[in-house]
């Protein structure tokens, strides 16, 4: 009996040293396996989309996980992280997100040097941005406007008429800023290039036309009477009995500005909101400050929209741009092209949904 039950102690030993020298030769052959292959990618392996779903769940779990690398807020909205994660396996290796400092809110138009350091770009920030559109024609036209406008104002001149380089002979073009579209009206320009992320450097902004006399008009005068009555979207005043339509927007001889005015019956139904108050006309040079403005409605409008009517200008109707249209009907380039402008204007206008929801209806334009 002890011989037996020595014998059954015997053949358990010798089970279990084989049991451990096999499991340590197949880790010795699984590692000379292993290190004889390349490397294989695991977004080289089409695995099923569900799967790589919850790997990359598991591996957001997992708290100690490198897999995945938080970068600063500033990139995001909130306090959302970005990660670099790839959640398609077809994505190409460096389809991550950018790095801090790539993506800003903001920028602005300044223009940089190629070299050197860029906080020694500027010897003197532009505090305020003026833009025309412009046609090559009117280019004397606008060089004596620019006299109005002192080294505090950025240039920025639309070219209808794709003759931007023709502008080069002036002195203070070759320091503006020009984008040239063929045949485009200064507000598509302004909804393309005006965006309030790009000009919120600039404390105003001024949107003109090409067909101004500016002989009573100074731009710096402007800018100190506009901030003394709380004007944060304003025009100059136009010489009364010149093709104006809305009483608003003529200039009053005796008084520094005004901030509301008398139409005609009917046509306010309330003498706080347009056309008898808070607004300028679209179609007159409008000055803005605080481009955020751009998004959203002043409040008290009334209070905050006017015009400027010391610094005054003459709209003189010269249908530059409309002579870039087609004739049609037998009617003018010209033609076609200002009642078409002034024709969407309105409709865009008086159809607006905010004017609408105020209960504000404008007249047709006689």
């Amino acid at each position: 009996m002890g011989t037996s039950h020595r014998s059954g102690i015997l053949r358990r030993s010798n089970d279990t040293a084989r049991l451990l020298l096999t499991t340590i030769m197949g880790m010795v052959l699984g590692y000379f396996i292993g290190v004889s292959f390349p490397s294989v990618y695991l977004s080289k392996i089409n695995l099923p989309s569900s799967l790589m779903t919850s790997l990359d769940m598991a591996l957001n779990d997992d708290p100690h996980s490198s897999t995945s690398r938080s970068f600063p807020g500033n990139l995001a909205t909130g306090s959302t992280p970005l990660t670099t994660k790839i959640y398609v396996p077809t994505n190409p290796r460096g389809a991550e997100s950018l790095p801090p400092g790539i993506v800003v809110s903001e920028s602005d138009l300044y223009l940089r040097r190629l070299w050197g350091d860029p906080n020694e770009d500027l010897e003197r920030k532009p505090k305020y941005l003026v833009t025309f559109t412009v046609g090559f024609e009117q280019m004397n036209r606008i060089d004596a406007t620019m006299k109005k406008f002192s080294e505090d104002f950025q240039i920025l001149l639309f070219h209808y008429d794709g003759r931007a380089s023709d502008w080069d002979q002036l002195e203070w073009s070759r320091r503006a800023i020009h984008v040239s579209a063929i045949k485009q009206t200064k507000w598509w320009y302004a909804k393309r290039f005006l965006h309030p992320d790009v000009v919120s450097a600039y404390d105003y902004i001024f949107i003109w036309d090409e067909d101004l006399g500016v002989e009573h008009f100074n731009a710096d005068k402007y800018i100190q009477l506009v901030k003394k009555h709380g004007l944060e979207i304003s025009q100059p005043g136009l010489e009364p009995n010149n093709g104006l339509t809305w009483q608003m927007t003529k200039r009053s001889g005796d008084r520094e500005v005004h901030k509301d005015t008398e139409e005609k019956p009917g046509w306010c139904s309330d003498p706080r909101l347009p056309p008898c108050a808070a607004w300028v006309s679209s179609q007159y040079p409008p000055a803005r400050s605080k481009p955020s403005h751009f998004r959203f409605a002043l409040q008290p409008a009334h209070e905050k929209i006017g015009v400027v009517d010391s610094q005054w200008i003459v709209h003189q109707v010269i249908p530059s741009l409309g002579n870039q249209g087609q004739t049609v009907d037998g009617k003018a380039p010209w033609q076609g092209v200002c009642t078409r402008e002034m024709q969407k204007r309105m409709e865009d206008f008086s159809g607006s949904a905010f004017y609408r929801r105020q209960g504000i209806l404008f007249p047709a334009v006689e």
